[in-house]
């Protein structure tokens, strides 16, 4: 029964890491040491996108506006390479360089242009000291579900 068992267990391990892809798509930065869209089964996991072009450069330097489009825009990319879209997404975390609470008008104004508002994901959003580049005041991450 043991043996069963754990051969039971081994078919679903590699069941599950023959359904894993790694994804970097085109129109995005390129990535160094990570994958912007992982898929594990039917979930799909996006890295953290900040207001970068395909070529890497920071888009609307001190424009919170300008970034928060851009991370979007960045996101529809992650998504439409599998197939999803906006209405797919179940989670997303947001991360904003010396967030002040006057500035939330700003990332939601931009959010109702591309999220569900009748089923809008869970979600996060925190002040954070710094990102990974100095003109960087943006970063979103997030998780989907394919249907």
């Amino acid at each position: 029964m043991k043996t069963i068992f754990a051969m039971m267990l081994l078919v679903a391990c590699v069941a599950g890491q023959a359904q894993t892809q790694f994804i970097n798509p085109d129109g995005l930065m390129k990535s160094s040491g990570y994958t912007h869209v992982v898929v594990a089964g039917n979930t799909v996991y996006i890295s953290g996108q900040v207001p970068t072009n395909e070529k890497g450069e920071v888009v609307g330097r001190g424009d919170l506006r300008a970034q928060t489009v851009q991370v979007y825009e960045n996101l529809k990319k992650c998504l439409a390479s599998v197939g999803l879209t906006f209405s797919d997404v179940v989670k997303m975390n947001t991360y904003v360089v010396n967030f002040k609470p006057e500035e939330l008008g700003v990332v939601r104004e931009v959010r109702r242009g591309y999220l569900n508002a009748e089923a809008p994901p869970a979600s996060t959003l925190a002040g954070v000291q710094a990102l990974f580049h100095p003109d960087v005041r943006i970063e979103m991450e997030a998780i989907a579900i394919k249907k």
